[in-house]
C-alpha cells in the first residue's frame, strides 16, 4: 500500500497576488518568487550559454547559403520526431534547399548514429550529417562517416559515456563544460536553440531577407517534445510549453498536431500539457513502436491538412494495435512475477525477457510494471543475431544510466551498447549473458536502494477546506501549469465517505463522495482500476488521493474528483 505523504514546503517565499492555496502548491514545486512564474519568451535561457553552439552555425550556414546538402539523423520517439521535423522547417524557413533525414528503423538499426546506417547514410550524399536527439554515444557512427569525408555535427540531450565522438561539434547541454542551466532540455530544445542561433548569426551578417523569419512558429513541436520525452519541467521548459500550449490554442501550430488532436478527441482550442503526453505522443510514438518512424515525421511536416488527417488516423489505428500488444505482454510479465512470493523475494532490480515480446513495446512494458512493483525494471526482447534489446525504467533513488554503467564496469563486455537518463536507458546484451545480466543489475539496484526507497509514495499538496471544493478552483488549477514531470498537477488527499459506488466500463470505479464532516456530496471516478483488488464494496469511510477536475457533459460543467488511489479506513 502506497504511503501518502504531504509536500514538504520552502521555509519562506513571496507570491503576492495569488491565492493561499495556489500559492502553496506552486512553493512546492520550487517556485519562490514572482520571477518564477514569468513564462514570456523573454526569460527564456540565452542560446549564447550552449556550448558549440557558434561552430555548429558556421557548419549550417552553407548549408543555407551555398545549397549544400544536409541530412538529419533522427530518432524514433516523439522528441526525435519533433526534433527532425523542427529541423527542416526552420532550415526552410531560412532558405536551404537540400535538407532530407534519415531516422533508423529500431529493427534493423536500433538507436543513434550506427556505423550500418552511416553505409545508409553514405549513399544519399550529404555534405554534411546532423543528429538530433542522438549521437552523443554514437562514437563509431561518427568515425564511419569521418572515414568516408562527411563531417558530423552532433546535437542530443543524453547524457555522454566516458568518451566523445569526435564530431565536428557538438551540442549538448549535458556535454563537459557546458555552462547552459538547463540541463533538462529535451533534443527538440536543443535543435531550436540551435535554429535561434542560426537565425541570429544570419541576420547579423545581412544573409537574411527582411522580416527574418520567425522560430517562435515552431514553439509547438518544442512543447509536444518537452512534455512526451518526459524531461523535468524547470523554469525555462515551463516557458517553452506553455509558449507551444498557447499557440496551438490560439490555431498557429501545423497540421500535423491539429490532426493528432481531432483523431484523439482533443479541443485544440483548450489543450493543456497533459493532452501531449496521453493523446498526441503516444499516436506519434506508435509510428516508431511498431512499424517507420517517418511516417509521424510526415505527419508534423506537411502542410496539408488532409494528407495530416489522413497520416494521424493511420497513425492512431497504429495505436490502437500498440494497446493490444502490450496488454498481452503486460499479462504474460504479471503472469511471471505472480511467482514470487514471501519464500521468494521479488528482485530489487526487475529484469523481464520473454522471445516473443514486441521490440517497440518494452519500453512502455517496463514503465506499466515499474508503476505497478515500484521497483526499476528492465524489459527485454529478442533482436537479431543473438542479441537482446532491452528497455529500462527506474524509480528514485537510482540513476538507471550510471547503473548500467556499474554492471559495464563489474562485467566488462556483458552489456554491448546502452545510453539513456536518470529515469531511463537502453541496452544491447547477448541473449547468453541474461541471467548475468539480471543478477549483476539486481545487486547494483540493492546496493543503492534500502526499504524505504522500495516503499511507494504518494505526495499530495494535504488536504482542502469544504470550500475550496469549487469549480471556480478546479478551472483555476487546470490552467495555472503547465504541469508535467517534477511540476506535477496538484493532487490532494482527505477522508471520504462513500455515499454511492458501482463499476463502469468493467474497469472504472464511479463514485459519490462525502468530505469528512460536511454534508456536501461530490461525484468522483477512478479509472483503470483491477476490481479485483478493490476488496470492499461495503466500505464506508476511505482516505482518498485525488486530483479536482472540470466535468463537462452536455454543455454543463461540475467539479469533479480524478481519484488516483483509495485506502480503506
Amino acid at each position: 500500500m502506497p504511503a501518502i505523504t504531504r509536500r514538504s514546503l520552502p521555509s519562506e517565499w513571496n507570491l503576492p497576488g495569488l491565492p493561499p492555496l495556489l500559492q502553496r502548491i506552486y512553493a512546492a514545486r520550487g517556485v519562490t518568487s514572482a520571477g518564477d512564474l514569468e513564462l514570456g519568451l523573454g526569460a527564456l535561457i540565452p542560446y549564447q550559454q550552449m556550448k558549440g553552439i557558434a561552430d555548429a552555425v558556421e557548419l549550417l550556414i552553407p548549408v543555407v547559403t551555398e545549397g549544400r546538402r544536409l541530412l538529419v539523423v533522427g530518432d524514433f520517439d516523439v522528441d526525435g520526431a519533433t526534433s527532425t521535423a523542427l529541423a527542416i522547417r526552420a532550415l526552410s524557413m531560412l532558405g536551404a534547399a537540400d535538407v532530407q533525414y534519415l531516422v533508423p528503423n529500431r529493427f534493423d538499426f536500433g538507436y543513434g548514429l550506427s556505423p550500418e546506417l552511416v553505409e545508409v547514410a553514405i549513399t544519399m550524399k550529404p555534405d554534411l550529417i546532423m543528429t538530433v536527439d542522438n549521437g552523443i554515444a554514437s562514437v563509431e557512427g561518427v568515425k564511419a562517416a569521418a572515414a568516408a569525408g562527411i563531417p558530423v555535427l552532433v546535437t542530443d540531450h543524453h547524457l555522454p559515456g566516458d568518451t566523445l565522438p569526435d564530431a565536428a561539434a557538438i551540442v549538448n547541454p549535458n556535454q563537459p563544460g557546458c555552462p547552459f542551466p538547463s540541463k533538462a532540455a529535451c533534443g527538440c530544445t536543443v535543435v531550436f536553440y540551435l535554429m535561434l542561433a542560426l537565425r541570429a548569426t544570419m541576420k547579423e551578417r545581412g544573409l537574411l531577407a527582411e522580416p527574418a523569419p520567425n522560430m517562435g512558429r515552431l514553439l509547438d513541436l518544442v512543447a509536444l517534445a518537452t512534455v512526451a520525452d518526459v524531461v523535468p519541467l524547470d523554469h525555462n521548459n515551463r516557458i517553452l510549453v506553455e509558449q507551444g500550449l498557447r499557440r496551438i490554442r490560439a490555431g498557429a501550430a501545423c497540421a500535423g498536431i491539429f490532426a493528432l488532436l481531432q483523431v484523439a478527441g482533443r479541443e485544440a482550442s483548450r489543450i493543456v500539457s497533459a493532452d501531449f503526453g496521453f493523446a498526441v505522443g503516444p499516436r506519434l510514438n506508435a509510428a516508431g513502436r511498431l512499424d517507420d518512424m517517418s511516417l509521424g515525421i510526415e505527419c508534423l511536416l506537411t502542410d496539408d491538412p488532409v494528407r495530416a488527417l489522413n497520416l494521424a488516423r493511420t497513425l492512431d489505428e497504429m495505436n490502437r494495435d500498440r494497446r493490444t500488444i502490450e496488454q498481452g505482454m503486460q499479462e504474460e510479465a504479471l503472469k511471471f512475477l505472480s511467482q514470487f512470493d514471501e519464500q521468494q523475494a521479488l528482485p530489487v532490480g526487475v529484469c523481464l525477457y520473454q522471445a516473443d515480446w514486441h521490440q517497440g513495446v518494452i519500453g512502455i512494458l517496463a514503465s506499466r510494471i515499474k508503476e505497478k512493483v515500484h521497483r526499476p525494471v528492465i524489459a527485454m526482447a529478442a533482436g537479431d543475431d543473438g542479441l537482446l534489446k532491452g528497455s529500462a525504467r527506474s524509480i528514485p533513488g537510482l540513476h538507471m544510466r550510471d547503473a548500467l554503467d556499474e554492471v559495464d564496469k563489474a562485467v566488462p563486455g556483458l552489456i554491448k551498447k546502452f545510453g539513456g537518463h536518470a529515469m531511463a536507458a537502453g541496452m544491447t546484451i547477448e541473449a547468453s549473458g541474461f541471467a548475468e545480466f539480471a543478477r549483476q543489475f539486481d545487486r547494483v539496484c540493492r546496493r543503492h536502494l534500502d526499504e524505504a526507497s522500495l516503499q511507494e509514495q504518494i505526495e499530495t499538496d494535504g488536504s482542502l477546506d469544504t470550500a475550496d471544493y469549487s469549480l471556480e478552483l478546479a478551472q483555476q488549477l487546470k490552467w495555472s501549469g503547465p504541469w508535467g514531470q517534477q511540476f506535477p498537477e496538484p493532487v490532494f488527499s482527505g477522508v471520504f465517505r462513500i455515499v454511492q459506488q458501482r463499476i463502469v466500463g468493467e474497469r472504472h470505479l464511479k463514485l459519490v463522495l462525502q468530505p469528512d464532516g460536511s454534508n456536501m456530496v461530490l461525484d468522483a471516478i477512478w479509472f483503470n482500476i483491477d476490481v479485483k483488488s478493490w476488496p470492499n464494496h461495503q466500505a464506508d469511510q476511505v482516505e482518498a488521493v485525488f486530483q479536482l477536475d472540470v466535468n463537462e457533459y452536455r454543455g454543463r460543467q461540475s467539479v469533479q474528483l480524478m481519484v488516483k488511489t483509495l485506502q480503506l479506513l
